[in-house]
């Protein structure tokens, strides 16, 4: 193998006859003609073999940055026994040209931070010395400056005054370098649908922010943390915590990432057809309360709505608040399920036994069917009539004309929200969701069983019309014998 790079750079060099000699310290651009298991080789147009080594060509992640026909700047640090190159220059072999070629070419030296000072450190950088402003030491601010003393890093030199003998220099200045070469090699793989791996950089109330690696970061909202309902995200992640997640969108202009661990698992919304039926009485834990229902978890990531109008009214609007609160695990009935558009329909099955309860004399058989007698409570008033609760997610309406009262009655008064009233199912239709009720029905039957109970103990049948209860006593007490 380095056989074939020996004739490769050999060809080069054969290429080039009159090509100048290359100088120690001098900085020098050339293209990479192979690359070994330990150096490259890089044609600089002169006669001596060009390597560099490997390492120099890394990034923080051991990846080779270069490949065969790149392009590369670098410092000539030897020319004996060949020509060696370095893109850095080492704190014990810089002389003051090198510097000065460091600074002009933006050529990266090697400093040992000695000391913190006022507003930054002192560098040793061979044998001058450099300031480096705390700004200037690292891309994230330093709690503790003194962590830095003693280490060995790689700066670039931003100042150059006074023949070297007034040098500034930065470590942020290529750690961005680096981190915007990682971000343009991250970018290019992060596409919506792609699987990558991230680590939690912070936690906040609406989401997680996550570096996907090179400072690039996506924002994994709480909505997309699970299938169920997050409260807190801090509960699930914590800052510095590796996790897996999906690319859900990526905002070209913007540069923003959506990140999502929930569309990694099941959508368990896809087995609610087979899993719930209509009727079935569940375990459920409420998770909120909002104004028009309460939000009951069935499992995770499903949940049911129990709708206000599945608790019998009481006279107050917030009433059946109560009943519900926040995190209580009770029973629930299934009223209704639509998969499509993710809604399931459920009562709270407590409401379903009292509804029972207040229906148990009822004919036939608690059946909300035409000709029942059935007890409902009152919900509402209108122009029209007054709307029965009969039980969760059944209200049928009284029509004014059904309820028993003269014209001039008070409605409100005689049917009070939240009262219970015993009425008769006019008709309903094939839905069941269109319920006509009757107390009047219910009057009028309650005076015609008085009337033929009244003529079974005088033993007699009645002759005639049935007319009202009323008109029938005046009668009977008119015929007794003084």
């Amino acid at each position: 193998m380095d056989e074939d790079f020996a004739a490769m750079f050999e060809a080069s060099i054969q290429a080039k006859p009159n090509a100048k000699p290359i100088e120690k310290g001098q900085t020098v651009e050339g293209r990479v003609v192979a690359i070994g298991h330990d150096v490259a080789f890089v044609d600089v147009g002169g006669k001596g073999e060009a390597v560099i080594d490997l390492d120099e060509l890394k990034d923080p992640d051991g990846t080779i940055e270069v490949a065969a026909g790149d392009r590369i700047q670098a410092l000539v640090v030897s020319t004996s026994g060949g020509i060696t190159l370095s893109r850095k220059l080492a704190r014990g072999a810089v002389t003051d040209r090198q510097l000065t070629d460091a600074f002009q070419t933006g050529l990266a030296v090697e400093g040992k931070v000695e000391q913190v000072v006022k507003g930054g450190y002192e560098v040793r950088v061979a044998r001058s010395r450099a300031f480096c402003p705390f700004s200037q030491i690292d891309t994230a601010r330093t709690a503790d400056p003194a962590v830095h003393v003693g280490r060995v890093y790689a700066f670039r030199i931003i100042e150059y005054k006074d023949d070297g003998r007034n040098l500034v220099v930065s470590r942020r200045a290529l750690l961005e370098e680096e981190q915007q070469a990682a971000a343009a090699e991250v970018r290019r793989t992060v596409m919506p649908g792609a699987v990558v791996q991230g680590r939690v950089v912070s936690v906040r109330p609406f989401g997680a922010f996550v570096d996907l690696g090179g400072g690039v970061q996506g924002l994994l909202h709480v909505s997309e943390m699970g299938w169920s309902r997050v409260a807190d995200p801090a509960t699930l992640f914590s800052p510095g915590e590796e996790i897996t997640v999906k690319v859900l969108r990526v905002d070209e202009e913007t540069q923003k990432i959506a990140l999502s661990t929930k569309q990694l698992a099941e959508d368990p919304w896809a087995t609610v057809q087979a899993t719930y039926e209509i009727g079935q009485v569940l375990s459920g834990r409420v998770t909120r309360v909002a104004e028009f229902g309460a939000f009951v978890e069935l499992a995770p990531g499903v949940e049911g709505l129990a709708h206000m109008s599945t608790f019998a009214p009481s006279g107050h609007p917030s009433d059946w608040t109560r009943h519900v609160p926040i995190d209580m695990t009770a029973d629930f009935q299934i009223l209704s399920i639509d998969a499509d558009k993710r809604r399931i329909g459920v009562s709270l099955v407590q409401e379903i036994a009292r509804a029972s309860a207040s229906t148990a004399s009822s004919r036939p058989e608690n059946r909300i069917v035409p000709g029942a007698r059935v007890t409902g409570k009152v919900e509402r008033h209108e122009k029209f009539g007054v709307f029965v609760f009969l039980a969760p997610g059944v209200t049928g309406l009284m029509p004014l004309s059904e309820t028993g009262l003269s014209r001039e009655g008070d409605v409100a008064r005689a049917f009070p929200v939240g009262s219970e009233v015993e009425v008769i199912v006019l008709e309903t239709d094939p839905s069941g969701r269109r319920i006509r009720l009757s107390r009047k029905a219910v009057i009028d039957a309650q005076e015609a069983e008085e009337l033929r109970e009244y003529h079974e103990r005088a033993g007699s049948a009645p002759t005639g019309g049935l007319g009202s209860l009323a008109d029938k006593l005046r009668g009977a007490l008119g015929s007794k014998p003084k």
